[in-house]
């Protein structure tokens, strides 16, 4: 799953907000971008799902007040000592979040007073972190949807922001539980006024034929637009396949690379790490000096609920 969306991640790296491959043209894991970052270089979309995962890999449960306090402190450090490239609202809520108070509790308070300011804060900052949410708790569809809201409110209060993290955390367990892609599976964990918006979202998605993807969706900075690009890009691909879905999600345009992350969580998380290419897994690095065997030993622990083993 993490590697999956590493793969994503930097793959859409240099077409982020920039011109994206066009009809029959591959994207390319060239670097660049808004960090510049070096070819196969993760961004921010995997940097804040690492900090989760070093929290959930310990075993915790992420619905607790002490494992949202690390994850919190995780994104206060990242956000001091190794982001490359910060989303507009994180920043604006890691900026206004300093002071007293437990981490967690501090940083939804700023979210909740921009939310009240702006009233416009669903951005995809949540959704793009929140595939490894999927991995805590592969038995247990409520708590997934909790930990998924929990985490996610963190730094986004919208609830759109949340709703979206249920919808691809829970698509993220069914996958790895199910070998079924199926972003509808949690439509009944959602609140009951709240299931048909998404019902109409995810046809639309399917819906959209792949040459009115980039219009359709190119303003997926939104995180309803996001996760319908991601699914779009997934759904419209002969046999779902990991590369040519990630492909796709690169050419829609827009943030490229958090599309691609979003995508490339569910698509490794159904696929498994045999299907990213050995190029791109060689290639795949990042914050903080970490690796392509690194992200699966996050990943396997967050799934079996012990800390990673080392090799």
């Amino acid at each position: 799953m993490l590697l999956g969306q590493a793969a994503g991640d930097a793959l859409g790296v240099p077409y982020e907000f920039a011109t994206p491959p066009g009809p029959g043209e591959l994207a390319v894991m060239r670097g660049g971008g808004l960090g510049p970052y070096a070819p196969g270089e993760w961004s921010d979309d995997t940097q804040m799902a690492i900090c989760i995962a070093r929290v959930s890999s310990t075993g915790v449960d992420l619905r607790t007040e002490d494992a949202l306090d690390a994850v919190a402190a995780g994104f206060e450090e990242w956000y001091v000592r190794g982001a490359s490239d910060v989303g507009v609202q994180t920043r604006t809520v890691l900026n206004t979040a300093r002071g007293l108070g437990r981490p967690a509790a501090r940083l939804r308070a700023a979210a909740a007073e921009l939310h009240r300011k702006s009233g416009r804060t669903a951005g995809n900052g949540a959704l793009m972190r929140t595939g490894v949410v999927g991995l805590v708790a592969l038995d247990d569809r409520v708590a997934t949807a909790e930990a998924a809201r929990a985490v996610a409110e963190i730094t986004h209060a919208d609830p759109l922001a949340a709703e979206s993290c249920i919808l691809w955390s829970e698509a993220v367990r069914v996958a790895v539980t199910r070998a079924e892609l199926d972003p509808r599976a949690g439509l009944d964990l959602l609140p009951a006024d709240r299931r048909g918006p998404w019902a109409d979202w995810l046809d639309a998605a399917e819906r959209t034929a792949p040459a009115d993807a980039g219009h359709a969706f190119s303003g997926n900075g939104f995180t309803v637009t996001a996760l319908q690009a991601a699914w779009h890009a997934i759904v419209t691909t002969p046999g779902h396949g990991l590369v040519d879905a990630l492909q796709a999600a690169v050419r829609i345009g827009g943030d490229a690379d958090t599309v691609a992350a979003i995508a490339g969580a569910l698509l490794g998380a159904r696929w498994g790490a045999a299907a990213v290419p050995p190029e791109w897994r060689a290639a795949v690095h990042g914050w903080p000096g970490l690796r392509a065997a690194d992200l699966e030993r996050l990943a396997l622990a967050t799934a079996e609920g012990a800390p990673p083993r080392a090799r």
